[in-house]
Order: structure tokens, then sequence, then C-alpha cells
């Protein structure tokens, strides 16, 4: 079954002085969204924008936002970032002991919900909250700093995530639900894109590759998608 190929350029390698006009600037070069970090110092070691970063781009444009949590206890979170503007939430697996009970509650508030993993977690877990959720992030780097090298041994964990959700994305279609999603981040340029779909994933976040200011940030998500 072939899935749509989404590419969402991420706001963490954006000029911080000018979120508002990077935010149009993503959403004019075509990009499917904006991949939105919001890191608390402590589950990873930086700290990084925040809900109301979060609302002033959610009121630059109309793009999907996808918001990736880094922090602990997720779930205290949830209303204040979907009062900002999130369109979905991803948090980290490694973050909370409620995984179930923060999933369903995003869900809840309206809007999709993303579970994260980091590069050494066990794809183990991947199973039991397959139907639970909407998207799987695998990293493909350590999160927490943008500008790191891909880590190709997470694409094995793609390639089983995506085999295991086979029955729960022909259940959600049938359901109109729309496609399980596969999502990579971390080191994504046009030679990693390519094999990261070839792995299963169809969510590529990439930062510093398409946000270079001297890039052709359209081209450069063409090609993405092409990869």
């Amino acid at each position: 079954m072939k899935h749509q190929i989404l590419i969402e350029p991420s706001i963490l390698a954006a000029d911080f002085g000018c979120l508002a006009k990077e935010a149009k600037r993503i959403a004019d070069a075509g990009a499917d969204a904006i991949h939105f970090d919001i890191m608390d110092g402590h589950f990873v070691p930086n700290l990084s924008l925040s809900a109301k970063s979060l609302a002033a781009v959610n009121r630059a444009t109309d793009i999907f936002l996808d918001v990736h949590i880094m922090i602990y206890n997720p779930f205290n979170y949830v209303e204040q970032l979907v009062e900002s503007g999130a369109d979905r939430i991803t948090f980290h697996f490694e973050a909370t002991e409620d995984v179930e009970e923060t999933l369903e509650y995003i869900r809840k508030c309206g809007v999709e919900a993303g579970l994260a993993f980091r590069p050494e977690t066990s794809a183990s877990f991947v199973p039991k909250f397959l139907d639970k959720c909407d998207l799987m992030l695998f990293m493909t780097v350590n999160p927490g700093f943008g500008g790191q090298a891909f880590l190709p041994e997470v694409l094995e964990k793609v390639g089983l995530a995506r085999q295991m959700c086979c029955e729960v994305d022909k259940q959600r279609r049938k359901e109109g639900r729309g496609a399980f999603h596969i999502q990579v981040d971390g080191g994504i340029d046009d030679k990693t894109a390519a094999l990261s779909i070839q792995a299963g994933a169809n969510v590529l976040v990439s930062g510093t590759y398409l946000l270079d200011p001297a890039a052709d940030m359209k081209n450069r998500i063409v090609q993405l998608r092409g990869a």
C-alpha cells in the first residue's frame, strides 16, 4: 500500500528572531506542516520555544502545526498547546508512565496524537499503542539538538513498525480517518530521505537541510517528496 509522502520543515532550524516570517516562508514553499519542537531542558538537555511562540506562529499562517514535545509529564501541557493552535501533539514514550491516558486525552481535545521514541528505545513497545495514536515518530538522532548525523540503525524499527501497522492502517481508512503515519526526525536530507521512505516512513521532518537561507526550500521539498 502506497502512502503519501509528507514534508515538515522543523522550525527549530529557523531564525527565532522572525518566527512569523519563517512560518510564512515554510508555507509558501509548499510544506505539508510545520514541525514545532518544544523542549523543557530536563527530558532533553536543551530549551526550545513555548506555547506562546506556537500561538504566534499559529496567528501567522494556516498551515498544519505538528507539535513535538520533549518534556516530562506531557499530559499537563495538552490543553495549553491545543489552545495555542496545535493540530497534532506528539510526546515521548519515555517521558511518562501514563502513555495511554495521555494519548486518549489528546484525542479528546480534538487534535491528533503522536507517540515518539528515542533511537535506543526498543520497537517491542510499538504494537501496544498502534491503535491508540495517529502517528509514531522514530527519532533518527538523539533528541535535543538540530544538525546531528542521521542514525541508520533506527530504520530497522521504522520497517518493523510499518509491517505491524498494516491492519491498523486498513481499519483507519475504512473508518475514513486517514492513513496511520510513521515519521522520522533528524538528519534528513535527499539521501537519508530515500532510505527512510524505503524503510516505511511517510512523514519526513527536516531542519537545516530545508531552512538553510542559501537553499531553495521549495525545490528541496519537491526533492524530498520524490526521494
